[in-house]
């Protein structure tokens, strides 16, 4: 169900793009270094948690949340660009073991140096990245347990990706990123305590439009 979903938002993204870009002039998106690039994408955020609970034979798990996410990326050189990530999302948490943790918001913005190869390809332009961010938790609802508390704090990622041209200013982008986190959890006033690596993947599809 959240494949097709992704799927689905990813493919009426990419129609209303195409459709506007038919009355679009301007120079190649693969054309002057100092352009702006903003990208809408839908995200999978998947958690991948590793813990150490106190006060519980247990480990916390946390689910999927499919999300759109903003992206605002500058490019200094042909090859050299920063790119702002932006974007939220709800996750249900628990442990293994049955107990309902209720959920939680993520604010992760991150900021990331990016490097594009390919700076003349009309066709296929691959990048990487690598940067920092932070992870803001809000609007906590404690499901089972009588309090949680999520601890903020920075995060470090790593990005792979490609922009595949539609036409003078649109692209197609697929994005890959890793967010390596750890996050303090409290519940029921810190009765039970866990140290927890939460390090989700983030897998996206959209597009893009250079300026």
């Amino acid at each position: 169900m959240r494949t097709s979903s992704i799927v689905t938002l990813a493919a009426t993204i990419l129609m209303g793009a195409t459709a506007v870009s038919a009355q679009a002039e301007g120079s190649s998106i693969f054309g002057n270094p100092h352009d702006w690039m903003i990208r809408l994408r839908a995200i999978d955020v998947h958690p991948d948690p590793d813990s150490t609970v106190t006060g519980l034979v247990a480990d916390i798990t946390a689910d999927n949340a499919i999300v759109p996410e903003l992206d605002i990326t500058y490019f200094w050189t042909d090859n050299i660009a920063t790119e702002l990530i932006l974007a939220t999302s709800n996750h249900d948490m628990g442990t293994n073991t049955g107990v309902d943790l209720g959920d939680t918001w993520i604010l992760p913005p991150q900021l990331t140096l990016q490097y594009h190869f390919l700076p003349e390809s009309e066709a296929f332009r691959p990048y990487i990245g690598a940067g920092l961010g932070y992870m803001i938790y809000y609007g906590e609802d404690a499901g089972a347990v009588t309090s949680v508390k999520y601890e903020d704090g920075i995060s470090y990622t790593l990005q792979a990706g490609a922009d595949f041209p539609i036409d003078n200013h649109w692209a197609f982008n697929v994005d890959v990123k890793k967010v390596y986190h750890n996050v303090d959890v409290k519940v029921n006033g810190g009765a039970i305590t866990a140290d927890v690596d939460l390090d989700p993947w983030v897998f996206g599809v959209g597009v893009g439009y250079r300026f």
